[in-house]
């Protein structure tokens, strides 16, 4: 009898083991999430309250546009840098840290008295930001195996931004009719200070696995300066065209500078993104993908929500619902269906019918005219969305596979920068494209006329965004399929 319960105890024992490790994964999980969401969210929910905060604090159109373009030049500069500084100096450490810059920043900014003041919060903002969420996808790979755990928390973490995304847009519209402008930025305080304090808790308080622990300061401060050199450029040619002097004396210095971070790094004993790293499986491919995807996405959605406010007459509110269907693909087939399909096709398949997808999406949206209206426009949408929903998941797998030792926060801050760098991008080119055909203000007589110059203009951009796709899809048929790991999953 006692040899039976002795029996029937150790046979309970791997499960009462198992279910600690469970929770702690999905905590882990949920924290890292928290992360990536409190950056997502912000984005879309700062920018629904851009013509608020621009009649508040008195301040013209284009002086507003550098509330968003702080954050986002200061986030994709320092990506990298965020990632490299982890792997040496430890994930948790920096990954708290970012969340505290981060939630700071968002309660000073939630009380500028100014414009500028209000800029340099946003500027902080990005900083801390670029921190949390470069480590946070580092700590997601060590405490994820490569394979099926890790496909699948990368499933559900792109899902959960894709909501957040979404929820911005419409939380930021609630929050600024019933409490002001203010409020969008105090939101962030409660969340970031909650995930502040349970990841100092319950993340795991180890030192950087890096082998070298040299920051190449060089290295650093030449890739960050170039690369908000360059998104900044990126970001004039969407408002002013790629012929402006700022334009082109920004991508100039940008060109340079990073010019000189690859020589530095080929000369570095100790470099902080070591070159022979992009030549290793499928990351070089999976990081052009990743730029080449989110360019599209940066210019397609753009274009897409411009076209039904202006031509097919939409209401910013009803004009956003209408992208409730794409969302829900993104969430659903993007955090679920994408990693079911690479564990069964294998990476490169999923690839391939991604930039597939994509690509036939952008040539449906080529055919669109003044009278398409909303489900003129509606099958090249979905298919655009089932194929980005699925590509997204798979390149964060691809850019990720291989990653040895104390290159998490490497391989994260570039796959990082690479969808950063490939928005603005991606926006500069098919809205620069896209205006060439639009007329100036008419009168009403000549409105019918000003419409079919828009939307001229609107197909020449979506077959530039056709021609990207398809060298895309390209690309995607060179990628060589990473050896596959037979692994039981951590949660189900």
């Amino acid at each position: 009898m006692m040899q039976q319960r002795a029996i029937e105890k150790s046979e309970d024992a791997p499960a009462q083991t198992t279910d600690p490790i469970k929770t702690r994964t999905r905590l882990i999980l949920a924290l890292i999430i928290t992360a990536g969401f409190l950056d997502v969210i912000d984005f879309s929910i700062v920018q629904v309250a851009l013509p608020t905060i621009q009649t508040e604090l008195v301040v013209s159109l284009a002086e507003s546009q550098w509330i968003i373009g702080a954050y986002g030049l200061t986030l994709a500069g320092f990506l990298l840098l965020s990632g490299r500084a982890g792997d040496i100096y430890g994930q948790k450490k920096l990954f708290v840290f970012g969340i505290v810059l981060f939630t700071v920043a968002s309660f000073t900014g939630g009380l500028a008295p100014s414009l500028l003041s209000l800029i340099i919060s946003r500027a902080i903002q990005g900083i801390g930001a670029a921190i949390s969420t470069a480590t946070a996808f580092a700590i997601l790979v060590t405490t994820f195996p490569e394979g099926r755990q890790r496909n699948r928390a990368l499933g559900i973490f792109v899902s959960v931004l894709s909501a957040g995304f979404a929820a911005g847009s419409i939380s930021g519209g609630i929050l600024t009719s019933a409490f002001g402008w203010r409020s969008v930025l105090f939101v962030n305080v409660p969340i970031g200070t909650v995930a502040a304090i349970l990841s100092q808790k319950y993340l795991a308080n180890n030192p950087g696995r890096a082998m070298d622990k040299h920051l190449d300061l060089p290295g650093a401060l030449s890739v960050t300066s170039g690369l908000i050199l360059l998104v900044y450029a990126l970001t004039n040619a969407a408002n002013a065209g790629f012929t402006s002097i700022q334009t082109i004396l920004a991508l100039g210095f940008g060109a340079l500078v990073l010019a000189g971070f690859v020589a530095i790094e080929y000369r570095s004993k100790s470099p902080l993104m070591p070159l022979a790293f992009l030549r290793r499986g499928t990351v070089f491919n999976a990081n052009v993908l990743a730029s080449i995807l989110t360019s599209s996405a940066g210019g397609v959605i753009f274009l897409l929500t411009i076209y039904l406010q202006r031509v097919s007459g939409y209401l910013p509110l009803a004009a956003g619902l209408e992208f409730v269907p794409a969302a829900l693909i993104f969430f659903f087939v993007g955090g679920w269906g994408s990693s079911w399909l690479v564990n069964r096709l294998g990476l490169k398949q999923v690839l391939v019918i991604s930039m597939g997808l994509i690509t036939l999406g952008s040539a449906l949206l080529t055919q669109i005219s003044v009278t398409s209206g909303y489900f003129g426009i509606l099958p090249g949408m979905l298919l655009w969305s089932l194929g980005a929903s699925i590509g997204f998941p798979a390149l964060n797998i691809a850019a990720l596979a291989g990653t040895k030792r104390g290159e998490e926060g490497l391989a994260s801050g570039i796959i990082g920068t690479s969808q950063r760098v490939g928005f603005p991008l991606g926006l500069a080119i098919l809205l620069t494209i896209a205006t060439v055909t639009d007329p100036p203000p008419a009168g009403a007589a000549s409105q019918l006329g000003s419409l079919t110059g828009v939307v001229t203009g609107f197909q020449y951009a979506f077959l530039a965004s056709t021609i990207i796709s398809a060298i895309g899809l390209l690309i995607a048929l060179r990628v060589k399929t990473p050896r596959a790991r037979l692994e039981q999953p951590l949660f189900s």
